[in-house]
């Protein structure tokens, strides 16, 4: 059979399956079976099962489990609350400045967790009733949370850097490493924004009142709020980093110290062991979906490299003479679309196999391309109607916030993000500088 027709058939065969709402994994992975029968026949059961076993026993798969398991145990233990207090009597008195703490906190909830809806979540239950009950306007309240909560993608450990990372054999330590200073300067271009407002327009979030302010006593002492989440983050980053563990090892470093976190807070070995099996539960169900969706990619990619369709889809761009630039315009676009409907891991289960190996030909630094791609993944999970952060948020905004109200809310900071993937893909260095600095 035809080989653009066998792509065709296969891609139209995928939307139909999303369309009936076939769980993703089953639907990559049988399309996937189905087009590797029709091209090898029966030989397909020799090749597939080997490759599946591969690359479901790297070691690298094995942080996933565990840096879901840190996300869901610090979900659960309220450290959250003593980094917002901390938040709240330092920067209370500034215009904006529960806003700017909530994005600030969403920065180290991400350092620590690695996943996107943990922050949205506990942040709208947390920041969300202190920001409206000192008047501030809440389309600004929901916005930055929901735009902070979505720092999670960008900054490391993401549990979507090292799915992206596997699949395109880039080093995970190299993808979080390029992804430091980009995460930063979308955090610093969400605080200046929210600044600027605040400063411009007092009312729109105005300083706590003056008898609710802490003195510097109290400021001073709530700083050791920030000692667990930062042991935590050292345990991961600077582990990874120093080389003293690779993120598998950092991340059962993390696990470990996730834990005795839980305990210290809970003052009791009882709650503490219920935290950690409430917590396991949570998250075996949340890496067997993870897991599940890999292998179905598997097949998928199988077909794509039996294919070899990179190259065909190298060899059409130069036969139509497409400037290669416009071809990661398009890619971009791609991502951006497929991202307002579709969860990221799908996204890259699909596009990973055919993308990465087509902008290496097009001479394009693949780990570049990777925080492109996570660039995009976060602002499409921003944007209406169907971005997944906004029904994170429906889901714990007050009775009387409409739907309309959150995706009003989100639109200066989708602006800001698009920026920020605009300064990425003019300037390269700003995500491979820091690598080539560490040597990695």
């Amino acid at each position: 059979m035809n080989p653009a027709l066998i792509v065709l058939l296969m891609f139209a065969a995928v939307i139909v399956l999303f369309v009936i709402r076939t769980p993703v994994a089953f639907t990559l992975g049988s399309v996937g079976i189905v087009a590797l029968y029709l091209i090898n026949g029966p030989r397909f059961l020799q090749m597939l099962p080997p490759s599946i076993i591969e690359s479901m026993t790297s070691i690298i798969l094995l942080a996933i489990p565990m840096f879901i398991f840190i996300g869901c145990l610090l979900e659960k233990s309220g450290i959250a609350d003593e980094i917002f207090d901390m938040i709240y009597k330092w920067l209370g008195p500034v215009p904006g400045g529960l806003a700017i703490g909530t994005v600030l906190i969403c920065v180290i909830f991400a350092a620590m967790v690695g996943i996107v809806g943990a922050a949205t979540v506990t942040m709208g239950l947390i920041a969300l009733p202190a920001m409206l009950k000192r008047n501030y306007k809440t389309s600004l309240a929901i916005g930055c949370i929901s735009g902070g909560g979505a720092l999670g993608f960008l900054i490391p450990p993401s549990v979507t850097m090292i799915v992206y990372a596997s699949l395109s054999n880039l080093s995970i330590g190299k993808m979080f490493l390029a992804g430091i200073i980009p995460g930063m300067l979308l955090a610093s271009l969400f605080i200046a924004y929210i600044l600027l407002r605040s400063l411009l327009n007092p009312k729109l979030a105005p300083p706590i009142p003056v008898e609710e302010r802490a003195t510097w006593k109290e400021k001073w002492t709530s700083v050791k709020n920030l000692a667990m989440p930062f042991i935590l983050i050292f345990s991961i980053m600077g582990t990874i980093f120093s080389g003293l563990a690779t993120p598998t090892e950092a991340a059962a470093v993390g696990a470990v110290v996730a834990m005795l976190i839980v305990l210290l807070r809970t003052r009791s070995f009882k709650k503490c062991l219920e935290v950690v099996y409430n917590a396991s539960e949570q998250s075996a169900f949340l890496t067997s979906m993870v897991l599940w969706i890999i292998i179905g990619c598997l097949a998928f990619s199988a077909v794509v490299n039996t294919l070899g369709l990179p190259l065909l889809l190298k060899d059409l761009i130069d036969s139509i003479g497409m400037n290669r630039w416009t071809v990661m315009i398009v890619m971009m676009l791609s991502f951006f679309l497929l991202g307002m409907v579709m969860d990221d891991l799908p996204i890259i289960m699909i596009t990973v196999p055919i993308y990465v190996p087509l902008i290496t030909l097009l001479g394009f630094d693949p780990l570049w391309f990777g925080i492109l791609f996570i660039v995009n993944m976060q602002m499409a999970y921003l944007t209406p109607p169907f971005g997944f952060v906004l029904f994170y948020m429906k889901g714990v905004v007050p009775p009387g916030i409409t739907m309309g109200d959150i995706y009003r809310s989100v639109w200066p900071f989708i602006g800001l993000q698009a920026l920020c993937l605009i300064l990425v893909m003019v300037f390269p260095q700003l995500v491979l500088w820091l690598p080539s600095m560490v040597g990695m």
